[in-house]
Parts: C-alpha cells; structure tokens; sequence
C-alpha cells in the first residue's frame, strides 16, 4: 500500500538528529567496555573517550536546541490526539535525559577532579566543586538513568516503525536523508 510522505525535516535538523544518533551509538559502546571507575581511578583511555563523546552530545544538544527554537518544524503528521501528545511527551524527555545525562556526568568527573575539553581543544569549567557530594551523586544518578535513556530511545525506534510498518503513514521518511 503505498502512502503520501508527510513534510521532511531541514537537512540541518536530519544532520543533528543522525549525528546524536552516531555519537550515542558510539557513547553507549565505549561506556559498556570501559573500566569501572572508581576513587583514584584517572581519566585515561575509554574514560576519556566517554568524557568526550558526552561533551560532545551536550554541545550538540544544545545547537539543537537552537535550532529547534528557530525553525518551524513540519507539521504535525496526522493521527490521534494520543499517539501526538505520547510523541511530544517522549520527545522533551529524550531532549531533557540529552542534556541532563551529559551534565551529570560532567558535574561528577568535576567532584573528581577531572578536567574536561570540548572536541578535546575547549576548556570547560567544572559543574562542581572536587571532592563534592553532590558531584558524586549526580555520577550515580548518571549512570542509572543511561538506562532510561536508552529505553527511551528503544521506544523512539519502536514508534518509527510501528508508523513506518503498521500505520504506513510515512513518518519514518520525515527524518531519513534522501527518502
């Protein structure tokens, strides 16, 4: 059955999205295979990778962001009032846990005394002060909701395709390069 697409995303918006989608892929691989960190432990190797690749979605976070609040986005695919607001109400907490879980991360490499760069060249200054509590408990919180995140994302997925293969409304192609 073939259907009509709905108005696509701006190039800009298609990049953004598929970028996040890299850099989580590839945040989510090195967070599973890098050491366990630990008091003294340094920020070498995986770690620093991690580090990185989470400075990095925040910076893109919040490009997004921006953008976001510039562009109009297409508009709104037809269906059900409740299948919308589900849609709206996953999106925001995708865009909070984006930047909130990076955040966090930063807030607890800074209770350790970690410095952090942005594409490895920028400076940040840190979320918290060495040695803090609070630092070290945004860690923890960070690394429980990576869970959330990544069942989040799990039903982002699952929706595009139940609209690409259930309700074949041609959602799916909204945010695809060249579809």
């Amino acid at each position: 059955m073939a259907y009509s697409t709905p108005p696509k995303y701006d190039p800009f918006s298609r990049l953004l999205h598929w970028l996040i989608f890299a850099l989580l892929v590839a945040q989510f691989i090195v967070a599973w295979t890098m050491p366990g960190i630990h008091r003294g432990t340094q920020p070498v190797g995986l770690i620093t990778w991690h580090l990185e690749l989470g400075t990095a979605i925040v910076a893109v976070m919040i490009v997004r962001l921006i953008w976001r609040a510039v562009r109009r986005e297409p508009a709104p695919v037809e269906g059900s009032a409740m299948l919308r607001s589900v849609a709206r109400l996953t999106h925001g907490v995708l865009y909070l846990l984006l930047i909130a879980q990076p955040l966090m991360g930063w807030a607890n490499a800074s209770s350790r005394g970690w410095s952090l760069t942005l594409f490895g060249v920028i400076p940040l200054p840190p979320l918290s002060a060495e040695g803090s509590a609070l630092g070290h408990e945004m860690g923890d919180l960070h690394s429980a909701l990576a869970w959330g995140l990544l069942g989040l994302i799990g039903l982002h997925v699952a929706a595009a395709l139940y609209h690409h293969f259930v309700l074949r409304d041609g959602v799916i192609r909204r945010m695809l390069p060249g579809a």
